[in-house]
């Protein structure tokens, strides 16, 4: 699971393993695999590095995640 921000500032908790696609059009734009899509505020490149972290928590729960 991540943490994102929406673009109301309102902070939610998305699974990582759902995501399918991301964009920025200019927003960022995760799209599920069930088709929903959600704006939020961080980069592409953030949400990116964020799954990438949760994979490697998953992988070695001894990592730091970064706050």
């Amino acid at each position: 699971m991540i943490e994102v921000t929406k673009l109301n500032d309102e902070k939610v908790t998305v699974n990582a393993d759902l995501i399918e696609m991301i964009e920025e059009v200019p927003e960022t734009v995760i799209t599920f695999t069930n088709g929903k899509k959600l704006f939020v505020k961080e980069s592409r490149q953030k949400v990116k590095n964020l799954v990438i972290l949760y994979r490697m928590e998953l992988l070695n729960p001894t990592v730091e995640k970064e706050t």
